[in-house]
Order: structure tokens, then C-alpha cells, then sequence
């Protein structure tokens, strides 16, 4: 595993608070009272074998299910209460583990449905398409085409999304995530399907994220050189529990992730 990322975390205080959530599927405990935060301007790494809970504790923040116990707090306001779609506007992110585009949309109009909610004017505004509609659709635009150029994608904005490779695929998506200006981002597996060569871009891309954007990061990955590269520090889950939480240096030596990832029989 490679030596993590050596800039130092913000101390401000967490935009993210998980607190004891736990997470059930009948008789299976898929999160056991995992407890950990993100702080402005950190990049977190979320790490576990298969089935670890990774993918279910991002689900719980995206509110797609719903925690049996515990919280999460987005700026200290808990949003186990607000509707899904409510969360975008406490400036929260993602992108998934399996690529959610509109396929029979151009890339520019994927990358536009980022930026819903920044718009703020209403029906009537819309249909006279008044002044300050067509001054905030300029900007809604900018942005869009500022971030296909951050990462690259600038050239296929008129393509359909549905005939694009799937590296392009993931580039577009992740802009439809940066379009809206988070605080907070997730990424939910970025390098899930890349090559070598297109996991190092996306490496770079992660680390100037953060500051262009000035947004913190939770990312889950199973590639632990990206994972190690980006973090400032490392949360390790196994079977719903967390297990260990540090530098990436400090959680690639610990004995509980040695275990989960080797075996109980590692040295």
C-alpha cells in the first residue's frame, strides 16, 4: 500500500457527524453502531472487505434507507427526518457505484440536473423567462462547463451519454456531482471498472477536488493504493463495526485490517 496523502486535515469543525447508527435487515446487523466524522476540508476513506457495511452507511446518507438506531448530522442538524430530496440542499453529493446517468441526455444536460438546486426562481419567472432566469441559467452553465474542464470532458458536452465509454461515463457523472458546489461529497467506488492508467488520473483529480471545490470528501473504495494516496484518514469497517480509524499509515498497520483482509491466520 502506498504512504497517504501528506496535506494536513482542516480543524475546523465536522460538516459530518455519524453517531452509533445501525442498520438491520431482518436477522443480519448490516452497520453495528458505527460512529465516526468529517471535518471541512478533510478527505475520509471509508475501507472494508465485501460486505463490510460501506456502501449501506453511504445509503443511510443519501437516505435511500433508513438506520434503526443512531443519527447523522450534517452541520450538527440531523437529516434522518428530511425527505431525499432535501438533502442536496444542505450541500451534500454523490456519485455510485454503478453509473446513474440519463442515457438519452447529452452530457452537458447530465451535468446540468447536478445543479437543480441552485436554481431558485419559480414557475411563473421560468415560463416568461424573466431577467434574472436567463442571468442564473448562464451561471447554472459556467459551472457546468467549468467543471467538464476540470475533469476533462468539456469536448463530448453535446454527446449522448449513453454512447460514451465508460471512463467518460464515471468523469461525467462526478462533474454532475460538482456542478451543485458541495461542502460535502461522496464518492461511492470512483475507480470501480478503471484501468491503472485512468485510476492515477482519478487520484489527481480527487486530490485538487478538494481544493478547487473547498469541500470535504467521504470516499469508499476497495483500491487501497487510491484510497492511501487521497486520505487524511482512514475509517476500516468489518461486518457493520468500525474497526479502526487513523492516518493511512496507522490504519494499514493495524492488526484488526491485517485480519479482516488476510485472514485470521496473518502475521
Amino acid at each position: 500500500m502506498e504512504t497517504g496523502n501528506t496535506a494536513q486535515p482542516n480543524s475546523a469543525e465536522p460538516i459530518l457527524e455519524i453517531s452509533e447508527l445501525t442498520v438491520r435487515f431482518g436477522g443480519v446487523i448490516a452497520l453495528n453502531g458505527l460512529s465516526f466524522k468529517v471535518s471541512s476540508g478533510q478527505v475520509v476513506g471509508l475501507i472494508g472487505p465485501n460486505g463490510a457495511g460501506k456502501t449501506t452507511a453511504f445509503n443511510c446518507l443519501s437516505r435511500i434507507y433508513k438506520p434503526n438506531s443512531g443519527d447523522i448530522r450534517v452541520d450538527g442538524q440531523s437529516i434522518l427526518k428530511l425527505d431525499r430530496h432535501a438533502i442536496p440542499a444542505l450541500g451534500v453529493a454523490r456519485t455510485f457505484q454503478n453509473v446513474a446517468l440519463f442515457d438519452n441526455l447529452t452530457v452537458m444536460d447530465n451535468v446540468l440536473v447536478g445543479a437543480h438546486r441552485a436554481s431558485s426562481s419559480g414557475f411563473i419567472a421560468n415560463a416568461l423567462w424573466l431577467p434574472k432566469v436567463r442571468i442564473a441559467e448562464r451561471a447554472i452553465h459556467d459551472r457546468a462547463r467549468d467543471a467538464m474542464a476540470f475533469l476533462k470532458i468539456e469536448d463530448c458536452a453535446d454527446a449522448l451519454a449513453g454512447a460514451l465509454p465508460f471512463p467518460i461515463r464515471k468523469r461525467v457523472e462526478f462533474a454532475r456531482a460538482l456542478v451543485c458546489n458541495p461542502r460535502l461529497l461522496l464518492l461511492d467506488e470512483p475507480a470501480a471498472g478503471l484501468n491503472h492508467e485512468e485510476v492515477e488520473v482519478l487520484r489527481e483529480q480527487i486530490s485538487k477536488v478538494r481544493d478547487r471545490y473547498r469541500c470535504a470528501i467521504l470516499l469508499v473504495e476497495h483500491h487501497m493504493s487510491l484510497v492511501m494516496a487521497v486520505s487524511d484518514r482512514v475509517v476500516a469497517m468489518d461486518f457493520g463495526m468500525k474497526i479502526a480509524e487513523g492516518t493511512p499509515e496507522e490504519v494499514q498497520q493495524h492488526p484488526k485490517v491485517i485480519q479482516a483482509y488476510l485472514g485470521a491466520d496473518a502475521a
